[in-house]
């Protein structure tokens, strides 16, 4: 976020190496509330979520030391693929959506779920996605509707219209992930925020042709019901996990990749530089520790 930077850090005593997130405490935050929050991120062991290690605070920063993934980000994976299915995307968001449960069920909701916070573990080509950045909204120094902005083509019509919100915003998120997954844009997309919030208030969606002509009903019907505007009818996680394209063989094994990852490199091109000053800042910080 905004507020926060990711340092390399090594543990003296191991030498293992960590992500440190320093995080500007808000003027506005009242630590009890806090506490609690921080003694349940720590509980927090999934094999698809970053672990919170450890965490420090000084009068002005929160220091988070969290488990450190070098896989990178999903969609500079999947340009790297060269082949790429509805099935590959379908064990993505099977694991997305295994995770995201498991924190609702411990009482978090991740409100910020987009391809940026879904990170791979290693480099090998059968790692695990791991969550990131989860559970924090209330220790950044932004509240719901600047997370909002700050993303908004992933943010759910309930959010926009300042309704009270709950675990169902994040269904919602993994739906336009899953979305972007099959054609490399995204669902709601208008030149301006004013048009774009108004789209997302109607929930108002198409599957384009030619760029989902190739792609099976089942994804669409999943997505359906991920992108449903009314929130008590949208999917669970529980109902998502149990869907044929994720639980079943309809994800098609059809070779999407030139159509994909051209869209991608299209709609999302900055992400990629920003990988590439980043793993340039963490070569260049590794050289100054001397690994």
């Amino acid at each position: 976020g905004a507020f926060s930077e990711v340092f390399l850090v090594k543990q003296r005593s191991t030498g293992k190496l960590f992500a440190l997130k320093c995080i500007k405490k808000s003027p506005l935050t009242r630590d009890s509330s806090l506490e609690n929050e921080i003694a349940v991120l720590k509980k927090i062991k999934h094999e698809n979520i970053v672990t919170l290690e450890d965490i420090y605070e000084s009068t002005t920063h929160f220091y988070l030391v969290m488990q450190l993934v070098s896989g990178g980000e999903l969609f500079d994976r999947i340009l790297e693929r060269g082949v790429y299915t509805e099935k590959d995307a379908s064990v993505v968001i099977h694991q997305v959506l295994t995770a995201v449960k498991y924190l609702h069920e411990n009482g978090i909701v991740h409100r910020d779920l987009k391809p940026e916070n879904l990170l791979y573990l290693t480099p090998e080509e059968n790692s695990k996605i791991m969550i990131t950045d989860f559970g924090l909204s209330k220790m950044e120094q932004n509240g719901i509707m600047s997370t909002a902005c700050g993303t908004p083509g992933y943010v759910a019509p309930e959010v926009l219209a300042q309704k009270p919100y709950s675990k169902a915003v994040d269904c919602w998120s993994i739906g336009v992930i899953t979305y972007i997954l099959l054609c490399g844009y995204p669902p709601f997309y208008e030149e301006t925020e004013s048009k774009l919030f108004e789209k997302i208030k109607e929930g108002y969606f198409e599957f384009e042709s030619p760029f989902w002509d190739d792609i099976s009903e089942s994804a669409k019907d999943f997505i359906r019901h991920l992108l449903e505007k009314n929130p008590s009818t949208r999917f669970t996680c529980e109902e998502a996990l149990r869907h044929p394209w994720i639980n079943g063989n309809t994800a098609l094994h059809r070779d999407i990749y030139p159509s994909v990852s051209a869209q991608i490199q299209k709609n999302f091109a900055k992400s990629k530089w920003r990988q590439a000053f980043n793993a340039a800042a963490v070569v260049h910080h590794m050289r100054k520790l001397h690994m």
